[in-house]
């Protein structure tokens, strides 16, 4: 009983700390900038403590189901030889995890509203698993071939670029942003897990250089698939067309019944994802689970920690969020405190992200502490901190969104080709993870939030592709940091010789 409390006490330290900066930015902001109170200060305290909690609960139930029951069913299709099955195996548990994702969902019910109802919620959410689940399909191919993940992306965001000369500028930001949102919560952790595993099953693969990639093969998907599915089939609604926000899944009265129904409702999004493992294991593999009760107590973890999260998101940050967009835009306050917002928002907002620590709890593993984790995630908050700020100046210039993510994409290809072998599927990773269930409704409100009181905007047109930008750019600061250290590591030498 002494060592549970332990436990649980240094999980909810660890979650106190990662929650710590958002807290903090929001104080600020609402004393200096907006000063008043929010309107339900109750309310921001009861939700950050769900969080608090949630988070904790989550990060336990990683370690005791996704992490091993991922790694586990790789080593076991890779060990067997049935490449089919793995690959059925890939498709079908992203594709279950990727519909699940609360941060698409939340992306996509935004569009729906913005839109007018002609880019459908469902629509965008079925389009972008199909995506992901046959490009995991892919990045699985690859892992077993042992070949270099740069054969694979680099063509993949050429076609990207491509794409987006003739894609409808309506779905240009979407497209990026879904990109940035579907390898989030439930996503990342399983896809790490799986390839991990599967690299450190097959003779001659390295983890840190074959096992990571798959969430940027899972990132990089819906870029195409929707912006193809735009120039085929989009027809933008007539102007001043607007429907009601449909409710997300977790949109209800925080009281009695509606509590249980929020928890089923996270328990009916994880029970596809736990199908693909019991079929995958009783009728492919025919044998039993390894460790049953483990994996029944981890998902029970992981399902109480979601709605945790989640409700505390919903009850308390959400709202503040919205309300911290409109009280900045009503004071009218200059440009650099928006910016600054943006920038400390995005950076405290993805040092808390699930999907971020599930990735670099693994990257710190699988490197044996040399890449730290928590550097890790430092890094890639301050890329997606500077990515918000531009994103920012960019709806406030009115420039094209394709203007600035076409170079930026070819940058970060040039970067690949240069940057040390290992940093790159990681950074490709980070990318794909640092806008998840935190990140997005906060962004998201501020993107739209400006567009929408900006004279000349679109809030479907300008409004989205932060998460674009705040993808974008913790690429390229996790490779440019592998180029640094290496660069550095290799004067090392030299200077002693010197002595």
């Amino acid at each position: 009983m002494g060592s549970l409390l332990r436990i649980v006490g240094e999980l909810l330290r660890e979650a106190a700390r990662d929650l710590a900066p958002t807290l903090i930015v929001v104080v600020i902001f609402q004393a200096f900038f907006i000063q008043r109170l929010p309107d339900s200060p109750a309310a921001l305290i009861g939700g950050f403590a769900a969080v608090l909690v949630g988070l904790a609960l989550f990060v336990k139930g990683l370690d005791a189901a996704i992490f091993p029951a991922g790694e586990t069913m790789a080593f076991d299709f890779a060990r067997r030889g049935s490449f089919f099955w793995l690959m059925f195996f890939a498709f079908c548990i992203s594709f279950a995890s990727v519909v699940a994702e609360p941060a698409l969902m939340a992306v996509a019910y935004k569009a729906e509203a913005v839109s007018g109802g002609s880019m459908g919620a469902l629509t965008l959410r079925m389009v972008a698993a199909l995506g992901v689940g046959l490009a995991v399909m892919v990045g699985v191919w690859r892992i077993v071939l042992g070949q270099s993940i740069a054969n694979y992306l680099i063509p993949g965001y050429l076609i990207v670029v491509t794409l987006t000369v003739f894609s409808p500028p309506q779905l240009v930001g979407l497209a990026f942003d879904s990109g940035g949102v579907v390898a989030s919560t439930v996503t990342a952790p399983l896809l790490t897990a799986l390839g991990v595993g599967l690299a450190t099953t097959i003779r001659g693969r390295n983890p840190m250089l074959d096992g990571f990639g798959l969430i940027a093969f899972g990132a990089l998907a819906p870029m195409i698939i929707i912006q193809i599915y735009g120039i085929v089939f989009f027809v933008p609604a007539a102007a001043g067309t607007a429907v009601a926000m449909m409710p997300t899944d977790d949109q209800h009265q925080y009281a009695g019944w509606a509590m249980l129904i929020d928890f089923l409702i996270v328990v009916r999004n994880l029970l596809p994802i736990i199908a693909v493992v019991l079929f995958s294991s009783f009728v492919i593999l025919r044998r039993p689970l390894a460790d049953p009760r483990g994996l029944a107590v981890g998902m029970l973890f992981v399902a109480v920690g979601l709605y945790l999260f989640d409700e505390g998101l919903e009850v308390g940050l959400f709202p503040l969020g919205d309300e911290m967009t409109r009280g900045l835009m009503r004071h009218g306050v200059t440009l650099w405190v928006l910016y600054l917002y943006g920038f400390l928002i995005g950076f405290a907002t993805t040092m808390a992200e699930p999907a971020l620590i599930a990735l670099s709890i693994k990257a710190d593993e699988v490197s044996l502490g040399q890449l730290n984790g928590l550097w890790l995630r430092s890094l890639v908050s301050v890329g997606v901190g500077i990515g918000i700020v531009i994103g920012c100046a960019r709806i406030v210039d009115g420039i094209n969104i394709a203007y600035w993510l076409i170079p930026g994409y070819l940058l970060v290809i040039a970067m690949t080709r240069v940057a040390p072998r290992f940093i790159v599927p990681i950074a490709f990773d980070c990318g794909g993870v640092t806008t998840s269930t935190v990140t997005v409704p906060l962004v998201t409100a501020l993107g739209v939030g400006l567009a929408e009181n900006t004279p000349g905007r679109d809030p479907m047109i300008d409004g989205f592709g932060l998460i674009a930008f705040a993808s974008l750019l913790p690429m390229m600061i996790v490779m440019s940091y592998g180029i640094l250290a290496t660069w550095l590591m290799s004067r090392k030498p030299v200077k002693e010789k010197t002595r």
